[in-house]
């Protein structure tokens, strides 16, 4: 068995789980197009350690050594899931150490009074060898599950040019208009349909289902670095 035949067979363990819809998902994950996905399970193209990347940052479960090595088994235990995970670009710069603030948001008076930095610090995270990020905020909700979880903390790096900056597929917190009011939201940001001036937010949990938003509804954007889960308080 290829590394690309075990991918399908975890893309078949996700589809009976309920937790992928179709190889048109999947292509969107992996960041190429069907035309792609089929290569890859025909074996006329290799599974690339940047899609095998991809696929571990949305599917903290999947064993990797399984896929490169057939080493033990295909899903981990929850206990092997990592409780710190890093969402790394190639041209990020390790800070070898800094001290990331943890901000209250629900204290705050708006999420960009907190990307600013102005109040609400709850405490400093020291991460050694994270990339540059401005600061770290409390997750609620379930719309990233289970990359993500209520009461995970996501470690950020502000974005400030929202036309140019955005590089797609990655995870963004924002702070977008909805029904006249600014709702703070953690998603996938892909490009949209609608025209180059509008993005589409992208669930990790399937139950959500994508919307598309014109940028002049996004007040404030930031790229996910990392992000931290405690597993327990005793």
């Amino acid at each position: 068995m290829t590394h690309n035949d075990r991918l399908f067979e975890f893309f078949n363990y996700l589809k009976k789980e309920g937790k992928i819809a179709s190889q048109v998902e999947l292509a969107t994950i992996l960041n190429t197009n069907p035309a792609g996905i089929n290569d890859i399970k025909g074996n006329r193209k290799n599974l690339s350690i940047e899609n095998l990347m991809t696929m571990k940052k949305s599917y903290p479960e999947l064993n990797t050594d399984w896929i490169l090595m057939e080493e033990g088994d295909m899903i981990l235990t929850q206990k092997e899931v990592e409780t710190t995970s890093e969402y790394v670009l190639r041209t990020d710069t390790r800070q070898e150490l800094q001290r990331i603030p943890l901000y209250d948001h629900l204290g705050a008076a708006s999420l960009t009074k907190v990307f600013e930095g102005h109040q609400n610090i709850i405490d400093y995270i020291t991460i050694p060898n994270l990339p540059k990020s401005d600061g770290a905020l409390y997750i609620t909700g379930d719309s990233m599950y289970p990359l993500l979880k209520s009461g995970d903390i996501a470690i950020y790096k502000r974005l400030f040019d929202m036309t140019d900056g955005i590089l797609f597929g990655e995870m963004y917190i924002l702070s977008v208009k909805i029904d006249d009011d600014f709702t703070t939201v953690v998603k996938f940001v892909q490009k949209s349909e609608k025209g180059e001036e509008w993005i589409r937010l992208v669930s990790q949990n399937t139950h959500h289902a994508p919307k598309d938003f014109h940028l002049s509804d996004v007040v404030a954007m930031a790229m996910v670095k990392a992000s931290i889960r405690i597993n327990s308080m005793m």
